[in-house]
């Protein structure tokens, strides 16, 4: 987090635009103050990016976590404007849930907090104990072999509800397949996607 003290908005935001070395849209920012005197104008913004949105977030986890009773360390890495955290505790099992039910839940109600806190749209992504990633890994592997079976038959399959993280993972991994499309259909929990055979 930076503070900027300059004599208007858009002046401050131009100083953090060329700071953090994105467009002046992408800056994300508190008003602390503005005065807009006649002879003097004073405007404070405080303004935050992913990181410090990372921190906030694992932050949170300690506490939320915490009061079930559970200890865990985290960490958390930025990739292309994606917040991954991942925690461990001697009770994963817990937090993950039946079928990463738990581990869905845990990972809105971080975004809520980091959306609510920084008014702004973050993709967080939590995993437990390389959970999520061992899914993904399966994820992929089921969705490639569907869509050899597609290819082969060129009949639609329709793979079972995802999560929009997991649906995510099926398109990129499909994406540069010849003849081969990736659609989402269905609303909330019952959203899935159809594997379908383009000329």
């Amino acid at each position: 987090m930076k503070q900027y003290t300059c004599k208007s908005l858009e002046e401050c935001l131009a100083q953090a635009s060329s700071d953090y070395g994105v467009s002046e849209s992408q800056i994300v920012y508190k008003l602390i103050e503005e005065k807009k005197g006649l002879f003097s104008k004073k405007t404070v913004i405080e303004v935050y990016d992913a990181n410090d949105a990372a921190d906030f977030a694992q932050e949170y986890l300690q506490t939320a976590v915490g009061g079930m009773g559970i200890e865990i360390t985290s960490s958390a890495v930025v990739e292309e404007e994606i917040i991954k955290v991942t925690i461990d505790s001697e009770r994963n099992p817990v937090l993950i849930g039946k079928g990463g039910k738990t581990l869905q839940a845990l990972n809105e109600l971080v975004r809520l907090a980091v959306s609510n806190k920084y008014h702004h749209r973050y993709r967080i992504l939590l995993d437990v104990g390389g959970y999520k990633e061992d899914k993904y890994s399966r994820i992929t592997y089921l969705a490639k072999k569907a869509a050899k079976d597609v290819l082969r038959s060129k009949v639609d399959v329709k793979l079972d509800p995802m999560t929009p993280d997991e649906r995510r993972v099926v398109h990129n991994a499909l994406n540069s397949m010849p003849h081969i499309k990736t659609e989402s259909y269905g609303e909330g929990a019952d959203r899935a996607i159809t594997i379908k055979y383009i000329d």
